[in-house]
């Protein structure tokens, strides 16, 4: 059986000492061997930005997309090859910016796929500019005179969309990060998992300190039902989205792959895709 170890390879990762990404890294590999995974049943995929050079760190099948990109591949890796456990990730740029639209439908198609964010509200690799997830007044190079315009609320957005897996996580916290990943892999179905992830470099507002300060932590609510939609959503507005666990989780909705008729099991990479010569000359008549 795999270890942590085992998902390693020998890229070193040329993020800032101190980003946040380093413990993400470290919390995906971890959980990857914990649900019993090996390294080739596993693959990440990412898009642009400081966060999108994880798909090359981690010892498993990776794809560098484009950015805002990653979700429509995680989605279609994962319908070709339905044995593969598929880990898309990428920045609050890449996820809630140019890729808004593919993460809304990725959520609301449900593919058995965990999708990880590192919000660290801040374009990081272009140098420090104001993100959707900047808050209102932060001033970047792209606003020295603070930013007005109001900040996204990925997890409000989620749960209208009809999220069936909303957790948060703060990178300091990786056995709590660790656990939620491990859960997410295991949902069926799509699994958003935000992570605040400081830009140590570039911002430094959100800083580890400010997050240590203001973050609330589910379990401190034993009481807390996280099979309870409206609940959830309460809570999420009630702490400005600032919290962090498992914030809601539906295991009735069936995964978008399952319900697709006559969908194989074993996925388009185990299927006989070989044309007739009267398959192929009815798709050529179709352009005629």
């Amino acid at each position: 059986m795999a270890t942590f170890k085992d998902f390693r390879n020998n890229v070193k990762p040329n993020w800032c000492p101190g980003c946040g990404d380093f413990s993400i890294q470290a919390a995906i590999q971890r959980a990857s061997a914990a649900v019993g995974l090996e390294p080739e049943q596993l693959a990440v995929i990412s898009g642009i930005g400081c966060s999108g050079r994880i798909s090359g760190y981690i010892n498993a099948y990776g794809f560098h997309g484009i950015h805002g990109r990653a979700l429509p591949i995680a989605q279609g890796v994962k319908l070709a090859n339905r044995e593969l456990t598929v880990i898309a990730s990428g920045g609050d740029g890449d996820g809630f910016a140019i890729g808004m639209g593919h993460t809304v439908h990725a959520i609301r198609r449900n593919l058995n796929i965990t999708y990880i964010v590192m919000d660290n509200q801040i374009y990081g690799l272009t140098k420090g500019q104001t993100s959707p997830r900047s808050g209102e007044g932060f001033k970047t190079k792209s606003t020295p005179q603070g930013s007005i315009e109001s900040t996204l609320s990925p997890l409000e957005i989620a749960m209208s969309a009809g999220a069936t897996f909303v957790a948060q996580s703060f990178s300091s916290d990786i056995k709590q990060l660790t656990s939620l990943i491990e859960q997410g892999i295991q949902h069926e179905g799509f699994s958003l998992i935000n992570v605040f992830s400081p830009c140590v470099t570039f911002n430094k507002v959100n800083t580890y300190d400010w997050f240590k300060e203001n973050i609330v932590n589910l379990e401190q609510f034993p009481d807390y039902d996280a099979s309870n939609r409206i609940a959830a959503m309460n809570k999420i507005m009630e702490t400005g989205g600032l919290l962090t666990g498992l914030i809601y989780q539906n295991k009735e909705r069936k995964a978008y792959e399952d319900m697709i008729a006559g969908f194989q099991p074993e996925g388009l990479s185990k299927q006989d895709l070989t044309l007739s010569q009267a398959q192929f000359n009815e798709l050529v008549a179709e352009f005629k």
